[in-house]
């Protein structure tokens, strides 16, 4: 884990508003990667800097108990077409502390998101969380995701 200055970047990709409360989030965000394979969202998101996967989490109505926004889609280099359906968003700059996860997935995230919400020396932010299934994504057991988390300065 290390803090990590990130520069402002632009992610479009499907959204839905969700919270922690009684596993709601657990089901919107699995029928949100869900659809996002399914309608090979990846393929239609125009302006694409990579191929890197985001989930960003953002709009926090409060902290980890409150509603807050999920979107899965790819960094881009502007926002200036946004298809229908999807959402764009412009992640500020700001300081991070740095996770990676390793191994299989999503097991391997879903411990690294267990391991914040029980730290309770990490001082969150809440700004906007983010997460980077680059091409070690697609490693089977030894996969990696990198776990962006905003932390107060």
């Amino acid at each position: 884990m290390n803090d990590q200055k990130i520069q402002k970047f632009h992610v479009i990709g499907i959204s839905v508003r969700t919270t922690n409360e009684n596993g709601k989030s657990s089901q919107d965000i699995e029928a949100l990667w869900g659809k996002f394979w399914g309608e090979d969202i990846q393929k239609q998101i125009p302006n694409k800097v990579n191929d890197d996967i985001y989930a960003v989490y953002t709009d926090y109505e409060s902290d980890v108990n409150g509603p807050y926004t999920v979107i899965i889609g790819l960094p881009v280099h502007s926002l200036d077409s946004i298809p229908k359906g999807f959402i764009g968003k412009t992640i500020e700059v700001d300081v991070y502390q740095k996770f990676v996860s390793k191994g299989k997935m999503p097991e391997a995230v879903l411990n690294t998101w267990m391991e914040i919400w029980q730290d309770t020396s990490l001082k969150r932010a809440y700004h906007a969380d983010f997460t980077v299934h680059g091409k070690k994504y697609y490693d089977g057991d030894k996969a990696e995701v990198e776990t962006f988390i905003s932390i107060k300065k």
